[in-house]
């Protein structure tokens, strides 16, 4: 399947932003892709499950076996569109909205997965906010603040709630990105929170090892989803993803499989490890 896109210059006025008004769409799973089992009778939660990276991944779990509970900030019909397509795949998918900088909001969600499915097998800690500024001295401390309390806070308020239910076999996967290696000067708050991930996830791999429950990363590239054209302008958007080896962005659906793959059995001997689906950037990592 060939993914040599153009991304066009466009723009959404609100972050994460809305998948069904991107041009083209972002390409959710592969046709061809065959589920196999790999997830068959587990519960999965997704944070930022409602477009982007979180719905291929919610859909790719749920053609594996899973059921799906999503968390999402404000925009409903990417939630139900997401919920629709696990459907479709013959399971389940809870939607749940909600701000998860607040502590309370991440407890409740896990409360919400455990009343529906009765169990908690898998958290995939996914949701972030980016806000693009070109000094530093740009960054004001309520955009520190939310940045850091979308992409590093909640991943403990939601670790924490979710150990509770979570056993031996289980796993947590954590959304860092390829800037917490190679840095972005544009992105400094941001990219110093997905640095801040890759240390949780090894540091915390390490702490729940003797629980049996894997804790593992995936550090995305460009990846073609609603948080581009949401953040940057046009003339940015156009170009997005070209400087890569590979000249182009990727798609979710090439990102999604990286979550099955550490979620599964397969991954039964993988801990504190992060895989790196990013175009052919060489990050040593």
């Amino acid at each position: 399947m060939e993914f040599d896109i153009e991304t066009q210059g466009q723009t959404q006025t609100n972050q994460p932003g809305i998948q069904k008004d991107m041009n083209p769409e972002p390409v959710v799973i592969r046709e061809n892709y065959k589920g196999s089992g790999k997830l068959e009778g587990k519960v999965a939660l997704i944070t930022g499950g409602d477009s982007g990276i979180g719905r291929s991944v919610a859909v790719h779990f749920a053609r594996e076996g899973a059921d799906v509970a999503i968390v999402y900030l404000a925009e409903n019909q990417d939630a139900e569109d997401t919920k629709k397509m696990v459907e479709n795949e013959g399971r389940q998918c809870l939607t749940i909205q909600g701000d998860i900088r607040q502590q309370s909001t991440c407890e409740d969600a896990v409360g919400n997965v455990i009343r529906q499915f009765g169990k908690l097998n898998i958290l995939v800690n996914n949701a972030a906010e980016q806000h693009p500024q070109e000094h530093i001295e740009g960054i004001s401390s309520a955009q520190l603040t939310n940045t850091f309390s979308t992409n590093i806070f909640s991943f403990f308020y939601f670790t924490q709630a979710a150990l509770t239910h979570l056993n031996e076999g289980d796993s947590i996967i954590n959304t860092t990105s390829v800037t917490a290696y190679h840095g972005s000067p544009g992105l400094l708050d941001y990219s110093a929170t997905k640095g801040a991930i890759v240390a949780f996830t090894r540091s915390l791999s390490e702490n729940l090892a003797e629980r049996g429950i894997r804790v593992n990363a995936v550090a995305p590239g460009p990846i073609w989803t609603p948080l581009i054209p949401s953040t940057f302008d046009a003339e940015h958007v156009a170009e997005f993803g070209k400087d890569t080896p590979f000249k182009r962005p990727g798609q979710p659906c090439e990102v999604a499989p990286c979550y099955v793959f550490l979620a599964s059995e397969d991954a039964s001997y993988i801990g504190g490890q992060v895989l790196h689906p990013n175009g052919g950037q060489i990050i040593n990592g």
